[in-house]
């Protein structure tokens, strides 16, 4: 999945081992499964070449898509 993380996402998502990010519609933190029940335990994090992404890598408990897939990254733009 794709997620925004502001600074107390971030602390909490590396002090509970578990993912949490920060809803910008809602301006609001959540923590990932808090409503599906399928969290993301964090196994690592990346920081990019230019300081401005991460890469959470995780296990999840469950679907980590809304809409049930595995991943959100589910629908294929091209044909090889």
């Amino acid at each position: 999945m794709l997620g925004y993380m502001n600074e107390e996402s971030l602390k909490l998502t590396l002090s509970s081992g578990e993912a949490w990010f920060y809803s910008r519609s809602r301006q609001t933190l959540w923590h990932k499964g808090e409503t599906s029940g399928n969290i993301i335990k964090i196994v690592s994090v990346w920081l990019d070449c230019d300081n401005d992404t991460l890469l959470l890598q995780g296990k999840p408990t469950g679907p980590v898509c809304h809409t049930g897939h595995r991943s959100c990254f589910f629908t294929r733009l091209d044909k090889p």
